[in-house]
């Protein structure tokens, strides 16, 4: 007797779904931090920054010469006196007829100016010995008027918002927060990010020499490009090490970084081994609202909350795969989106650009794949070939990934969805 019906999974949860549900019941962290526009460099912007004054606060030169009236230049070669010198940071007075004032660059417009002249195009004469002679200056062009002149608030207007909420600051941002006399910013505070990895298996380098290596046991590299990656994305890390495969002991981590983290991140012990204890133990101290995803690599993800038992704080949890590639790639797809957005980011997902594949793909994996490719003097995409989710070289080697739907073949020539490295790394 044979039997026919048998338990059936759901189908694995779309990435596309995954995404939603991550940012879905995430709220903004609403503390925030006063810092000195000196160090908000990467830091997201609480409240909208709004200017108390014009940038430039005057009309102003935007070339060493002469500011002079374009009424009184009829002709090349027209002449005038030269009646007042103004450098920056220096205000002169007003120009009368048949005047031009020497001026530099930054230097305010005297009143009665229209026009200002580059010094290349004119001829300075000298003055006479008589201390009643003025120097003077041949035009050598006819000016328009307002040339080589800013005016005040062409850069920014007051009241203008300059700096949107949640813009993530850089540096051109912190020089425009300083031109209207910012030298402190309020920005969302960072989040606290617990970070350990679980497996027997792992060694830290300049723990263990390589000739001394045990058999079966790995360097652990998911730790530090994780770390890298959590303060790049401006998190204030916890490192935890690494946890041993043991049941009580992963639940006791658990419970300790909740009490005091908003989300606890774990690579490896996640997938359905006999060894991989974190599912079980999140499940012991809050839930999983998701696990597992249709995507390779990175299909052991998991994500949920967690209770502390110490005190009435619950953190958010993501558990990513233990192969590097799975975990590099499901950090930047679900993790980074969900941290940006909980500082409170406005652009918190990136978008992929459209270019050609110089590489064919003829057997696709069923499942959503993201594939490890490289930008080439072409302006195509080249495949690394090996693509294993275990080969962080795919990384190092490539500037981006393809993201290719399922079971879709690619014919070199096709046009392709690729996000480069550069801005998941920002």
């Amino acid at each position: 007797m044979t039997i026919d019906k048998a338990i059936k999974r759901p189908p694995l949860m779309s990435l596309d779904e995954a995404l939603s549900l991550v940012l879905k019941d995430m709220k903004p962290l609403v503390q925030t931090d006063w810092v000195n526009t000196f160090d908000a460099d990467g830091r997201v912007l609480a409240q909208d920054l709004v200017s108390q004054l014009q940038v430039p606060p005057q009309d102003n030169s935007s070339m060493d010469g002469y500011a002079l009236r374009i009424e009184d230049i009829s002709q090349f070669g027209s002449r005038l006196r030269v009646t007042q010198r103004i450098p920056a940071g220096h205000h002169g007075h007003a120009l009368g007829q048949g005047e031009a004032a020497r001026i530099f660059t930054g230097a305010p417009i005297p009143a009665g100016a229209n026009s200002v002249v580059m010094q290349e195009d004119t001829t300075a004469i000298e003055a006479s010995n008589s201390s009643a002679n003025l120097p003077e200056v041949l035009i050598n062009t006819l000016p328009l008027e307002g040339q080589w002149i800013r005016r005040s608030g062409e850069d920014v207007t007051k009241g203008a918002v300059v700096l949107a909420k949640g813009t993530r600051l850089d540096p051109a941002a912190l020089g425009l927060a300083a031109s209207i006399g910012a030298d402190k910013l309020e920005v969302t505070r960072k989040p606290r990010v617990a970070l350990f990895s679980t497996g027997d298996e792992l060694v830290m380098p300049g723990d263990v020499l390589p000739e001394n290596m045990r058999p079966g046991a790995i360097y652990n590299s998911n730790r530090f490009f994780l770390r890298a990656l959590l303060v790049r994305a401006g998190c204030e890390v916890t490192d935890l090490g690494i946890v041993p495969d043991k049941f009580d002991a992963t639940l006791k981590v658990l419970r300790d970084a909740a009490a005091n983290h908003d989300l606890v991140l774990t690579s490896g012990g996640v997938s359905v081994g006999e060894e991989d204890h974190v599912k079980p133990a999140v499940e012991a101290l809050g839930g999983l609202n998701l696990w597992q995803i249709s995507m390779k690599p990175g299909k052991p993800f998991a994500f949920g909350f967690l209770n502390s038992q110490v005190s009435n704080h619950s953190a958010f949890f993501m558990g990513l795969p233990g192969n590097p590639v799975s975990s590099f790639v499901t950090y930047q797809l679900l993790v980074r989106p969900f941290l940006l957005a909980l500082q409170g980011e406005s652009s918190s997902q990136s978008e992929p650009l459209q270019m050609r594949a110089d590489f064919d793909l003829p057997k696709p994996d069923k499942r959503r794949e993201f594939l490890r490719v490289k930008r080439n003097a072409q302006g195509g995409l080249d495949l690394f070939p090996n693509q294993s989710s275990g080969v962080l070289t795919s990384v190092v080697w490539g500037d981006g990934v393809v993201d290719n739907p399922g079971s879709k073949p690619i014919q070199s020539g096709d046009w392709v969805r690729f996000y480069p490295f550069s801005e998941w790394l920002q």
